[in-house]
């Protein structure tokens, strides 16, 4: 008798450790057509005025722009209203992350400057659709680490744990299939630049096919191909990846190297492993502020705060190299920071896993459900990585991507990185018509690898 409520309580506390498993009523789902909008995010401003209504966002692409060109400021004559340093951070903390607070006390001339929170971000009307079949069909699965009944829209637009939060992120929408330039400056403790890596990086979101549909989807829902081009020691080299949300559809990993002249399949391209991509200085799931499995941490979601955070940057992203990657950190003046409402994500290191660094905290905005910020404990609590993406914002599409312009810093060391920059390039985040499936296969990666 002991034994089987000994069993009982145990299943009990089991059942109540793992994300919920329900997608939400039908009553709940309809506030996306009232008071949220149709991906979730509050429709209302503050009630302090500093971060106004969303009313549609930008949908227009600007005039006399072609797919690939570098998109204008839409905001360029705004002014910034606020600029926070070491001096004034106490009085703006609770709307600053530790990470952003940590850049302050580490580099006096380092600060933000705030512009008026400009809610650009907007997506397709087939997405918002979606969107709202999502809210009432989808479910966590595999421990909250896979999803089922969730197609062409974010999965979980009214959010109840961690882990569909984080979902949200991996399956936000970027755009469907593109592919740019890009090159991945690191900055050393001393000051000194360096192109760590240069080459094209193709993605495109099977999930978001226009031509699909949930009976139709095969689990894959993102392949991406980064083939590199420079320096002369990685030129040729390439990593493919195939994601999928749930064990039905498990990752695929392969790497193509030069020296080797074969494709491998590269399962040590995730977790804590250095990314060689950032000489280092990154890991291989802090790419993208989120890539590959996350699951030797367990998820919190703590709720809902407004923070600043890096936002429509498309200054930034026309910037001269020498002008944004400056010794120390990115050069304040050319990053532009809004208040917006984030979902804040606790990660912590699960019962029996190990990993380098056993605390995360991830902020992501609540309009385009992607992870703009998000910062990293070692194991002896002292915070120890800040990661960003500075936003891009394109009405073309229209989209805002946290896709481009992303890197991170090591607060113990002083190094730093900027990824997927397209700076000084002749081409910009280009949007694809769909592409074959056979461009992600691994059989093609040496072919194009080894040119």
């Amino acid at each position: 008798m002991k034994t089987a409520q000994h069993s009982l309580i145990l299943a009990a506390v089991v059942a109540a450790s793992l994300p919920a498993l329900a997608a939400v009523g039908a009553d709940e789902a309809a506030r996306l057509k009232s008071s949220l909008t149709p991906v979730g995010a509050e429709r209302a401003g503050n009630k302090a005025g500093t971060i106004p209504a969303w009313d549609g966002g930008l949908t227009k692409a600007p005039a006399g722009y072609r797919n690939g060109d570098a998109r204008p400021d839409p905001f360029a004559a705004d002014k910034p209203t606020l600029s926070i340093n070491a001096k004034n951070m106490a009085q703006h903390a609770d709307k600053l992350t530790d990470g952003v607070q940590a850049l302050m006390k580490k580099y006096p001339d380092f600060h933000i400057d705030v512009y008026p929170t400009r809610r650009s971000a907007a997506m397709p009307a087939f997405v918002y659709d979606n969107t709202f079949q999502n809210a009432t069909r989808a479910k966590v699965v595999d421990a909250g680490h896979g999803v089922e009944g969730a197609y062409g829209g974010i999965p979980f637009p009214i959010p109840k744990d961690g882990y569909e939060a984080i979902w949200n992120h991996r399956l936000a929408w970027r755009g469907g299939n593109y592919t740019m330039p890009v090159r991945v400056w690191v900055v050393t403790a001393d000051g000194q630049r360096n192109m760590a890596s240069g080459g094209v990086q193709t993605i495109s979101q099977t999930y978001y096919d226009k031509s699909g549909s949930l009976d139709k989807f095969d689990g894959f829902y993102q392949y991406g191909k980064f083939v590199a081009n420079a320096p002369g020691s990685k030129a040729g080299e390439a990593i493919l990846a195939h994601d999928g949300v749930n064990a039905s559809a498990p990752r695929g990993l392969w790497q193509y190297l030069v020296g080797q002249r074969r494709v491998r399949k590269a399962p040590s391209v995730a977790y804590d492993t250095p990314d060689s991509v950032t000489s280092g200085i990154g890991l291989f799931d802090e790419a993208f502020n989120l890539f590959g499995p996350i699951d030797k941490h367990d998820l919190k979601l703590i709720g809902k705060k407004e923070i600043y955070i890096p936002y429509n940057n498309n200054r930034a992203a026309a910037a001269k190299v020498d002008d944004l990657v400056t010794p120390g950190t990115l050069n304040p003046a050319q990053v532009r920071w809004e208040l917006h409402r984030v979902w804040e994500v606790e990660a912590t290191l699960a019962a029996g896993k190990r990993h380098v660094v056993p605390k995360r905290k991830y902020y992501i905005d609540e309009d385009s459900w992607q992870i703009v910020l998000l910062d990293g404990w070692d194991a002896k609590g002292q915070l120890w990585r800040t990661n960003y993406s500075l936003m891009l914002t394109a009405p073309d599409i229209p989209a805002v991507s946290s896709f481009v312009m992303w890197g991170g810093y090591d607060l113990q060391t002083g190094a730093y990185y900027l990824n997927m920059s397209s700076n000084e390039l002749p081409r910009q985040y280009e949007v694809k018509e769909p592409i074959p499936r056979a461009f992600f296969s691994p059989e093609s990666l040496s072919s194009e690898g080894g040119r």
